[in-house]
């Protein structure tokens, strides 16, 4: 070896060069060692030649016999059967490394041919010709011996590989980054130390950044531990052979110590830690477009993993690595979802069968639609992908919709039977769309993308949504005049005096707008009961209407007289009284449902 190669860093040779520096190596092993001597000791090369000479010998002292072609062949059967060593090879095989012995067998067989080509063979054979069996045979011996030779020959390597890497690593072995190829512990050791003064850890940030944690900032130290004993038992000599295609690459500590404290110091002051200076990431997602949905990609942003990040460094320091890519280690928050994964692509595909549903509120005779363009601004999906439904705007939508067509609890303006203008409030009735069950109806219609015309889920209806909601067909009753008027289809079919609740006594009939609950004939209306099991007051009626609870119109016998203010002081418990003989026409012309509108 040259002094220009003496001075070469070991460490910088190529992995081509070190593989045939450490073959040689393996090879000075195997000469040197006693495997040479037991092989050579098997060596029997000499006395195949000699049986070979002494069968030479016989074929010049017997005279070839006039045997037929047959009786030959007999012959020769019989000899191999009675001497079978002089026709198949017992011989385990001959390795050796002493090219001598390659030298002697040519010799030999130069003698043996040169002694047939001098042998004299009887008169009566003129031409003679070596038995092509003896050349067989001899073929035959050498091929086995050589095969035999080449194969003992790349075992021995093999085993010698094996004991070298026993105490080496792997060809093209890399610990932490740096490639160790067939080096012993000592020398890995050797070179860690040699590096530890100059260590840093340069981060390779997402943005295309970088910054360096220097080793004297954190104390950095090296110390010998049983790291790298325990790796290199870890390798199986025997299959030395397999790091020639599989490049090991182990990432483990390999006895380094630093000040805990100042690292966290360290990290706190990088910039990449700054929060201003981090951008959260956002998954994909599916968007409205246009007319459908799509995915909008996803945003990889800086934002750290403060936990990830300062392990991962801990790990690269102790490992000794020299660069740590933050975004391969796992140190940002990336997003949960990409553009690529199944759960956008479902959750696309469902909103966008969403909007395929087509619903028409009846409201006769005005409708309002919910279609693509409303829909698509109530689908949406949360951050697990999960298809659902803004429900603020979805309830927004029906509170809407209750405010323009509800007319429960609202003062309405009619025109009264008399021709004046009144003013109505209170009430049970009128329109009130159920939102809540609504909500229901609307987001299943949705979800199964269907096209329908329907009215929405009312907890109260009424007649009407033109003009006045109780219709054409209703009772109206003016408690300030105590009269009754009995429309059916915009046309009056009775009208009456009546007889109210007094006032005076706290039972007056209350204004508002109502609807006849049911109708009975022949019944007995009655007070609250008393405790003796009687109660205040009971009343037998022919005809009973009821529409406010307890209080209703029925037919009044017992009053003499009906309009005017009789009603101040003799009015009813709350009830209508009618006069018996119209009593039965208002029976008549009205049905349950039928509205009933108080007024003053």
């Amino acid at each position: 070896m040259s002094d220009k190669e003496k001075n070469v860093d070991p460490m910088e040779r190529s992995s081509d060069e070190i593989v045939q520096e450490t073959m040689k190596e393996i090879y000075d092993e195997i000469n040197n060692s006693d495997l040479k001597e037991e092989v050579n000791s098997h060596d029997t090369d000499e006395e195949a030649l000699e049986e070979l000479q002494e069968e030479l010998r016989k074929g010049e002292m017997e005279e070839p016999a006039a045997e037929t072609e047959e009786e030959t062949d007999e012959e020769d059967a019989e000899e191999a059967e009675e001497n079978p060593e002089d026709w198949m090879d017992y011989d385990s095989g001959v390795i050796s490394f002493d090219e001598s012995d390659f030298r002697d067998r040519e010799e030999d067989e130069e003698t043996l041919e040169s002694d047939a080509e001098e042998t004299e063979l009887p008169d009566e054979e003129d031409d003679f010709e070596e038995d092509p069996r003896l050349v067989r045979h001899r073929r035959k011996k050498l091929a086995v011996r050589i095969i035999l030779i080449i194969v003992g020959v790349l075992i021995l390597a093999y085993l010698g590989a094996a004991l070298f890497f026993n105490s080496h690593f792997y060809f093209f072995t890399k610990i932490n980054g740096t490639e160790f190829s067939a080096k012993t512990v000592e020398q890995v050791e050797k070179y860690m130390e040699g590096q530890v003064a100059d260590y840093e850890l340069t981060l390779e940030e997402i943005d295309g950044g970088t910054e360096v944690i220097d080793g004297t900032d954190i104390d950095l130290e090296y110390v010998k531990g049983d790291e790298l004993n325990k790796l290199l038992k870890e390798q199986n000599p025997l299959l030395w052979i397999t790091a020639l295609w599989d490049h090991p690459e182990i990432t483990a500590p390999v006895g380094v110590e630093f000040d805990e404290s100042k690292l966290t110091e360290v990290l706190n002051n990088l910039t990449c830690m700054d929060p201003e200076e981090q951008v959260k990431s956002e998954s994909a997602r599916p968007v409205f477009e246009n007319t459908e949905f799509v995915i909008q990609p996803e945003v990889v942003g800086s934002e750290i993993d403060t936990e990830k990040f300062t392990e991962a460094v801990k790990t690269a320091v102790g490992g000794f690595v020299s660069t740590l890519d933050m975004e391969e280690a796992g140190c940002y928050i990336l997003p949960a979802f990409t553009s690529e994964s199944e759960e956008v692509i479902a959750a696309k595909d469902k909103m966008n069968s969403y909007l395929g549903a087509h619903i028409t509120y009846d409201f006769s005779p005005y409708t309002e639609v919910v279609d693509s363009s409303v829909i698509s601004q109530w689908v949406t999906v949360d951050d697990s992908m999960n298809v659902t439904f803004d429900q603020d705007a979805v309830r927004a939508y029906i509170q809407d919709l209750a405010n323009k067509y509800d007319t429960y609890g609202k003062t309405r303006t009619i025109t009264t039977g008399s021709g004046n203008t009144a003013q109505v409030e209170g009430g049970s009735y009128g329109w009130q769309i159920d939102q809540e069950a609504e909500y229901t109806a609307l987001t299943a219609n949705i979800e199964k993308a269907e096209t329908v015309t329907r009215e929405p889920q009312y907890a109260r209806r009424a007649a009407s949504h033109e003009g006045n909601d109780f219709g054409t067909s209703y009772v109206e009753i003016d408690l300030t005049n105590q009269h009754v008027w009995v429309f059916v289809n915009g046309q009056c079919v009775v009208e009456t005096d009546c007889v109210t609740g007094n006032p005076n006594q706290g039972n007056g009939t209350p204004q508002g707008t109502y609807s006849i609950a049911y109708k009975q004939q022949d019944t007995t209306l009655r007070g609250p009961k008393k405790e003796d099991g009687t109660y205040e007051w009971e009343s037998p009626v022919s005809y009973w209407m009821p529409f406010n609870g307890g209080i209703g119109l029925h037919d009044a016998s017992w009053q003499p007289t009906f309009g005017g203010d009789w009603y101040l002081s003799h009015g009813s418990h709350g009830c209508v009284n009618l006069p018996p003989s119209v009593a039965p026409t208002v029976y008549a012309n009205i049905e349950a449902g039928t509205p009933v509108v108080c007024h003053y």
